[in-house]
């Protein structure tokens, strides 16, 4: 159809350019018998044209049409497929439903949690502590703590103790020597 489209379309065009001659023709003529005739003759060229314009406008329509029906039954087939997927899908699930005992899932996670309440108490059972009282007097921890730092500030050596004061070995002020440049060690790159 689109090949028919385009026939008659370089038809109307040809129509187009007859009936642009015809309209410079009576542009030209005085009223009388010769341009009549003329005007009888761009009247047929006329109904030609918009006959031809009427069928393109006709096989348009249909091209339309059947680009629908083209598109609907694409549009069918996919739905169809999507449907036969959805139909293999409940039978699969129902299948491997079938196989599931929920009483089953049930106790095996009962069952779990007995384990990790039985690991939990092995490893309480493992973290306890040998020879050590229940209850510990916390004024009694602090005593030591507060005797262990007292201790460790006695232990302290000499050079770390205070970190800011000037060290005993040096006899003089350290000399600074004045900052003098070159002229000659600088040099400069042109690239």
């Amino acid at each position: 159809t689109d090949s028919r489209i385009s026939t008659i379309e370089v038809k109307v065009k040809k129509l187009d350019a007859e009936l642009g001659r015809y309209r410079d023709q009576m542009a030209k003529m005085r009223p009388g018998p010769g341009k009549e005739a003329i005007q009888r003759r761009a009247l047929g060229v006329l109904k030609q044209k918009k006959m031809y314009e009427s069928q393109i406008q006709q096989l348009q329509q249909q091209t339309f049409n059947m680009e629908s029906a083209a598109m609907t039954t694409e549009n069918l087939r996919n739905t169809m497929a999507t449907l036969d997927a959805m139909k293999q899908a409940n039978v699969e699930m129902k299948r491997q439903y079938g196989k599931i005992d929920v009483d089953k899932i049930e106790q095996i996670h009962y069952d779990m949690e007995d384990m990790i309440e039985q690991a939990n108490e092995i490893q309480e059972s493992l973290g306890r502590s040998y020879g050590v009282p229940d209850e510990i007097d916390e004024d009694e921890l602090q005593a030591e703590l507060d005797a262990l730092e007292t201790l460790e500030e006695e232990e302290t050596p000499s050079y770390l103790q205070d970190l800011n004061a000037t060290p005993d070995f040096i006899d003089e002020a350290p000399i600074s020597e004045p900052k003098t440049t070159n002229p000659e060690a600088v040099k400069t790159v042109a690239t």
